[in-house]
């Protein structure tokens, strides 16, 4: 079941842009996009198309918050593998372990430049894992034998874990149906989304309305190709979770407003004029001619227009 997106307000004169409003916290934009992407700055939607923008409210209520700026700045602060080792007090591979069998769950990606993936956690998150007494046995001694066995089976939960933690984000910044159907379908490859929506128009609504994934490098390179692994959907388990998704979230958005449909064609001014058959021609056949209402025989002599539109360029009344 996809989550409703909250109900968004909309202002220009009363808000500021998200550069603005990252300038007035004191915060770097890495910080500032953080912090929305978790929800700890809440955005408005811009009247005038310009993408979403920050209330003058909202500064004010996190500019008043307890610790504000650094405790701010803590909550949205992210951690590799070594720091986020160092926070909960393991060693590196005891934290990958960890983060494989997905006990903490990545917050953010990039690759290095040997095309290797370096996963970001969020450090509050690792300081309340480390300090939660139930997670005691997995910090110190022996892996339990039966997550032993899954590592040994190449388990690695990271990437499903950061589509998961993804596509929450992308459901929280959806607007309506039809962007919460294209938030789930930017999890899926292309035959999997035309598969379930089958109508063309409705599909390539869902396509311009899909939200632009994190890419990495020029695309069909090396590193965007490991990025589209990433964020594509993988497992067969989470594949028809997804699929089950997106068919709902279609069907909920077509009842409450069908996808754009191309309008019915505009008859020629002139063909209405002259009282004719009010149909725009596409191509020779329509018009009993090639489209540029010309052609050439074989040894090049051009051939006068013919049918509708030779009549209409003869200038006959």
């Amino acid at each position: 079941m996809v989550p409703a997106a909250p109900t968004r307000v909309r202002a220009r004169g009363t808000s500021l842009s998200q550069s603005h409003a990252a300038r007035e916290l004191g915060l770097k934009r890495g910080e500032f996009d953080l912090a929305v992407h978790l929800g700890r700055i809440r955005t408005v939607v811009d009247d005038g198309g310009g993408g979403l923008r920050v209330a003058r409210a909202e500064i004010d209520r996190v500019s008043a918050e307890s610790g504000f700026p650094e405790r701010l700045r803590e909550r949205v602060r992210a951690v590799g593998t070594a720091d986020g080792a160092a926070l909960m007090d393991v060693t590196s591979a005891r934290f990958t372990r960890l983060a494989r069998l997905g006990q903490v769950v990545p917050l953010k990606f990039y690759l290095n430049r040997y095309r290797a993936v370096v996963w970001l956690y969020l450090a509050d998150e690792l300081r309340q894992f480390a300090a939660d007494e139930k997670n005691a046995p997995l910090l110190s001694g022996r892996t339990p034998e039966h997550l032993r066995g899954q590592l040994d089976t190449g388990l690695d939960l990271r990437p499903r874990n950061w589509r998961g933690r993804h596509l929450g984000f992308l459901l929280r910044q959806a607007e309506d149906p039809w962007a919460r159907a294209a938030a789930v379908a930017s999890l899926l490859d292309s035959v999997q989304v035309a598969e379930i929506v089958r109508d063309p128009y409705e599909r390539a609504y869902v396509n311009r309305l899909r939200p632009a994934q994190p890419t990495h490098g020029a695309p069909h390179s090396p590193a965007a190709q490991v990025a589209a692994r990433i964020t594509t959907a993988e497992d067969p388990d989470e594949i028809d979770w997804l699929r089950s998704d997106l068919r709902q979230t279609v069907a909920e958005a077509r009842e409450g407003r069908a996808a754009p449909r191309p309008g019915p064609k505009e008859p020629w001014p002139d063909a209405v004029q002259h009282g004719l058959p009010t149909v725009r021609a596409s191509g020779a056949a329509q018009l009993g001619g090639p489209s540029d209402g010309a052609s050439s025989q074989p040894g090049g002599a051009p051939v006068k227009p013919r049918g509708l539109l030779g009549w209409l360029r003869r200038g006959n009344p």
